[in-house]
């Protein structure tokens, strides 16, 4: 398999020239307009960079540049680059740095605006609730971008200039933060406060409603206040944030204290997710370093040997600990949690993964470890001639008939969509077909369980099979030289940030990495870098051709690839 489809390997020019504007608007002739959405993302980055920005501070020396100029001088005009940093002049290496955050602040500050006022979207207010109309802006690519740019170099900004033992202390208190955030989420103060309204409501008024200690209480919410999670409006009187308002579980207070174990049902956004993370993940994270210096898990990839089992003192895996009796509370709202993050992903995604129209009529798609059929539902909706078989353990298939009898009877009925109970540790079954697909598995698995996976899909392939995952890729938080050059597969380039931020966008990316240390936590697995995956799949027999990434409002965008037949011998052991 192969595609034409990738990045665009135009470098940006970070000098810009003068601008004449002789209207009332502040911004000069040649601004994006509405035939960027087209543009790809590092096109979209470079003509970001092109745009004249008015009022910008100049950097360099005012009897060398034209006043009307607007510039952002990399390190090498200024004569910085190379020098070390214990020099003499690592300050000045510093100072230019500075600079240049700042106008990469401004000038993306100015794309952010204008997008916002030829598309009509308003940067929201952090003073109130979340909707998903004040995400609006960020449908459009230039918005997107920009407002990433900016939080990067804020970050980075705040990252030189606040003392080294304040911005550790951020990091190493982080703990308190989640204790926090976990005591305001189980005591319901979001819906109190949201049920009080925007002028919020007094520390003991919120304790008497949930029986906390008023003193206690108010502590842990000023101490989130201190990060915009929550608002003190008045001593001892907190409100919402949009931060906070999305720990609502957007139920009234008096159905989640007449049943509290309900909570998380039938509910959207993040709260059971968050719930879910500040439990098991949380407490799991505190024995990372046990198991990483216990000689027998450090190196073992079994699921059994994570941090989460240690810390909950079991011999099993997490799927274990939730088929106790006295656990079904965790896996109900670890359900829940997963039905929300499905809901914050691109429903049609894998629409676009494949080029489904032209695969022959009766053509055989396998969804491994399928779950219900999410992925599924789509492809059968839209491609009538496929025949797609979904696998999963026979708990998951029992439920999953359900759920095609309620939502697509005739599908099942007809034969288009087979429900088969499979372990894919084993010998796969199916012969003749088409595409695999593994959507989400490989994350769940440290590369021994992997291996085993995709060799049992490898054995089972054709030449003309196809495999197709979609996972994240964690993009490396410096250049990546082997995505240059000609060697590099279609979509492999990543959308890098200018410098100097960092070229994955620093923090702004953190989501990917908070995910990758979960699933250690949980599973003694992880999320990888596309050279990881590159290496991986190869051992098994596979070859990567095609990397399609989507969310590329976010430098860490999932991916969608592809993966072609290799001539390779192995064995699903």
């Amino acid at each position: 398999s192969s595609s034409d489809a990738g990045d665009s390997d135009s470098d940006s020019d970070t000098e810009t020239g003068p601008g004449d504007n002789d209207s009332d608007s502040p911004y000069v002739e040649g601004d994006i307009d509405e035939d960027d959405s087209a543009l790809e993302p590092r096109e979209l980055m470079a003509r970001i960079l092109s745009e004249p920005m008015p009022n910008a501070e100049i950097v360099g020396a005012a009897d060398e540049l034209d006043p009307g100029e607007v510039s952002i001088p990399e390190p090498e005009e200024l004569g910085l680059v190379g020098r070390p940093p214990n020099t003499a002049d690592a300050s000045d290496f510093t100072m230019a740095s500075t600079h240049q955050l700042v106008n990469l602040m401004q000038i993306s500050l100015a794309t952010l605006d204008k997008a916002c006022a030829s598309g009509g979207f308003h940067i929201p207010d952090l003073n109130e609730p979340f909707t998903p109309l004040s995400e609006a802006f960020r449908a459009d690519p230039a918005a997107a971008l920009a407002a990433n740019t900016i939080v990067a170099a804020a970050l980075q900004l705040a990252a030189i200039l606040t003392p080294p033992q304040v911005s550790l202390y951020h990091a190493v208190g982080g703990h308190f933060k989640s204790a926090a955030v976990r005591i305001c989420l189980e005591s319901n103060v979001t819906e109190i406060l949201r049920e009080a309204g925007s002028q919020g409501l007094h520390v003991k008024e919120i304790a008497a409603k949930n029986g906390q200690d008023p003193g206690k209480l108010g502590r842990f919410l000023r101490f989130l206040a201190v990060n915009h999670v929550y608002r003190e409006v008045f001593p001892d009187v907190f409100a919402n944030t949009r931060i906070s308002s999305m720990l609502d579980s957007m139920k009234s207070t008096k159905d989640i204290y007449a049943n509290p174990e309900s909570k998380y049902d039938n509910t959207v956004g993040l709260a059971a997710l968050v719930g879910h993370h500040l439990d098991e993940p949380f407490k799991g994270s505190s024995y990372a370093w046990e198991t990483l210096s216990d000689p027998e898990t450090s190196h073992s990839g079994d699921p059994t040997a994570s941090a989460f089992a240690r810390a909950f003192d079991i011999k099993g895996t997490m799927w274990d600990f939730y088929e106790r009796p006295e656990e079904q509370y965790r896996q109900r709202r670890f359900d829940a949690a997963m039905q929300s993050t499905l809901a914050l992903q691109p429903a049609d995604a894998i629409l676009a993964a494949y080029d489904w129209k032209n695969i022959a009529p009766k053509s055989v798609v396998v969804d491994v470890g399928g779950g219900v059929g999410a992925s599924a539902f789509p492809l059968a909706e839209n491609f009538h001639e496929l025949r797609i078989v979904i696998q999963d353990r026979p708990d998951v298939i029992n439920h999953a008939e359900k759920v095609w009898s309620a939502k697509m009877p005739e599908a099942v009925t007809s034969g288009r969509v087979k429900l088969e109970a499979h372990d894919f540790f084993t010998a796969q079954p199916m012969r003749d077909v088409s595409v695999f697909l593994l959507k989400q598995i490989m994350h769940d698995w440290s590369d021994e369980y992997c291996t085993k996976i995709l060799k049992c899909l490898r054995n089972a392939a054709g030449p003309t099979t196809k495999l197709i995952i979609v996972d994240s890729v964690v993009p490396y938080a410096c250049h990546d030289p082997g995505a240059d050059g000609t060697k590099a597969i279609a979509g492999q380039v990543p959308v890098e940030a200018p410098a100097p931020l960092l070229a994955n966008f620093g923090a702004v990316n953190e989501m990917c990495y908070n995910l990758d240390i979960n699933m250690f936590v949980l599973f003694n697995s992880q999320e990888r870098t596309f050279h990881h995956f590159r290496l991986l799949l190869s051992e098994a027999g596979w070859e990567l051709t095609v990397c399609v990434k989507f969310n590329t409002d976010s430098a860490s965008a999932q991916a969608l690839m592809h993966m072609g037949y290799r001539s390779v011998s192995g064995n699903c052991t």
